[in-house]
Parts: C-alpha cells; structure tokens; sequence
C-alpha cells in the first residue's frame, strides 16, 4: 500500500489587491516615524523584492473556516470518496476566524470542527483537530495524516490549509502587502497505486529563532497598544530560511532515494520570489548541480503569501491544469517545501 494524494481542492478568493491599491496607504517605520519615500517607490521596490503584483482577500462575509470548508469540498469531489469515511481532518491555520473589519480571534470550536459541521459529516469516529505550526502547517497536516495511516489507526484524511492573513496586518506596515487569504485541501489514502509520499523530514528552530514572526503593535503610535498584528524580522527569516531550507529539502530528498536529476517540480512555500529562488539555488548547489529552469512555479505574483494554503493550492491548480506553462505527470517526482512561524522547516519528497 502507498499513500497518497487522492483529491485536492482550493479556494481561491474573488477580491483583488492590486499594488497600486497601497498608493494611498500611511506606511511608517517600526518607530512610528514618516518613511523618507513617497508610496510608489515603496511599492515599486517591494514588488521588485518580492515579486507580488496583486493579491487576494477574502469577501466580507467568509473567514478561514468557510474557505477551508468550500477547498474541501472540492478536495472530497476530486477524490470521489464519501466524507462519512473519513477518520481525520486535519486544519491548519494561524489566526482562526477574523471576522471583517474586527480584531478578534475565534477558535472556539477549532476551524476543524467548524468545518466537519459545514461538510455535514455525522460519524463521530472522524476526528477533526487543528495544527499551528505556522506556514508549513499544511505540509506537517499532510505528515501526520501519513503517519496515521502508517499506524493503521486510519485510511482516508482530509489536510487543509487556511488562512486570511488580510485581517491580522498593520496597515501601517509595509509588509502587510505580502499577505494574502486562500484555502487548499487534499485528501490522503492509502491505495494500491505506485507513487505517493516517499520521505519527508521537519525540524523546528527555537533557541534563537522562535519569535522572527510574532504579534506586536502597529507601527502607528496613535493606535490601541493593546490590538496586535502579525509582525516579522524579514532581514534574519531571510538569511534563515537561505541556510536551512535546502539543507532540510536535502535530507529528506536522500531520505527517499530520488536523484536530484529525477525531481521534477519543487512546490515551495510562496513568501518571497528572491527569498524562494535563492532556496531552490542553493538546494542544487549543495548537489553541485545548476538549478533547472520551470523547476520551481510561482504562483505569488498574483496570489501573494496565504500562508498554510500557498502550498496546496498551488498543487492544486498545477494538478488540474490551471497553472500556466506548468503541468504534472505520472511518475514525475515533487518536492514539497516551506518555512515559517516558529520558526519550522519542513519538507515531503511525492511520487505523483
């Protein structure tokens, strides 16, 4: 038996960001004093770093747990299996449920239960729980859902990632422009079918590293000192996903016995287009390999960072055909990766 991705679904939101958008913005130094550079600069050199375009935002009337509950609901289509067979569903998220224009988290009952509720699952023996593990919530979601089913304690798992990072950002903040909302699901099985999850590996990075992602004020002194938002050192979670990433997407590589010459795709958390490309370089340059062209997508030019769901969604709409100039096939081998809040690595090496 081989476990599998056996259906995957996304949620992709309606509402567009534009950069432009942000013209208007009052953008301040963490000091709450006045940035030297009129807005278009600002945005000009963030898209450059970045690579982001445009984003998208969740409708008014959705949070985290309805856009998990309509990707899964496409993941459970795809896979065309009855939800009542179901023994997990694994949510991952950050921030629960933000209602629009408030400020308070709701994670009572977990986005898990939430979306059991709106699937209309009766059978008590599914479980549903919720993972924190900041953007590589997905990936370690899919991870244990293996697991699992290793144990022989389950057959079917749904994994879900979701997120509307657009309500917990300091608009003051220039970098509340790479935050995005989203949701991605997939279905997890062991079937008889070659393929399937081949090797994975995680790591969590504490002793110095814990808070580069943390809730802090906003950079507008005016403010409540008490509302908190989602606040990062870009500086030190660049130089540490540079020299960590490609070590942990090495090992769990030679974990699964690919050569590096056989991976076909890389499907790396979107955070950063410089930050992602540097990871993929130096991962081959660890095999003293050059980095393939079209190895890695990108979907952050126009989705931006949704956190947990970059990952699936991007899979999602490589997988379906949806993704230009990008295409998967049986056989073809994948390496998963992400880095995020906490901070965490990990990474899956997938025979699709």
């Amino acid at each position: 038996m081989n476990i599998k991705i056996t259906g995957s679904g996304s949620y992709i939101p309606d509402v567009i960001e534009k950069n432009e958008d942000f013209h208007q913005h009052d953008f301040l130094n963490a000091d709450g004093t006045s940035i030297d550079y009129p807005n278009e600069v600002i945005v000009e050199k963030f898209k450059d770093i970045t690579g982001i375009v445009e984003r998208r935002y969740a409708e008014d009337h959705l949070v985290s747990s309805d856009l998990g509950a309509i990707a899964a609901e496409r993941a459970i289509a795809d896979a065309n299996i009855d939800p009542e067979e179901l023994d997990y569903i694994i949510v991952a998220h950050n921030f629960g449920d933000v209602k629009a224009n408030t400020i308070q988290s709701d994670i009572l009952p977990c986005l898990a239960s939430r979306i059991k509720h709106c699937l209309k699952i009766k059978n008590p023996q599914c479980v549903a729980y919720d993972i924190l593990f900041g953007c590589p919530g997905w990936i370690e979601g899919v991870i244990q859902a293996q697991a699992f089913i290793k144990a022989g304690i389950a057959k079917k798992c749904l994994v879900i990632g979701t997120e509307t990072l657009s309500r917990v950002v300091d608009k003051h903040d220039r970098d509340s422009m790479i935050y995005s909302d989203g949701a991605g699901a997939t279905v997890i099985e062991a079937i008889e079918e070659e393929g399937g999850i081949l090797s994975h590996e995680t790591a969590s990075f504490t002793f110095d590293e814990a808070y580069y992602l943390h809730f802090g004020c906003s950079n507008n002194p005016d403010l409540d000192k008490d509302t908190r938002y989602i606040k990062m050192e870009g500086r030190k979670i660049y130089e540490f996903a540079l020299n960590n990433v490609p070590k942990a997407m090495k090992i769990c590589l030679e974990k699964s016995g690919v050569d590096i010459k056989d991976v076909k795709k890389i499907l790396i958390h979107q955070a950063n287009e410089k930050m992602d490309e540097a990871i993929v370089k130096r991962f081959y340059r660890l095999y003293k390999s050059p980095m393939p062209e079209d190895i890695m997508p990108m979907s952050i030019h126009k989705l931006g960072n949704s956190s947990v769901a970059t990952v699936p969604t991007l899979f999602d709409l490589i997988k379906k055909d949806n993704f230009k100039s990008h295409s998967i096939e049986k056989g073809d081998i994948i390496l998963f990766a992400s880095v995020g809040a906490g901070m965490h690595i990990n990474a899956i090496a997938y025979r699709y």
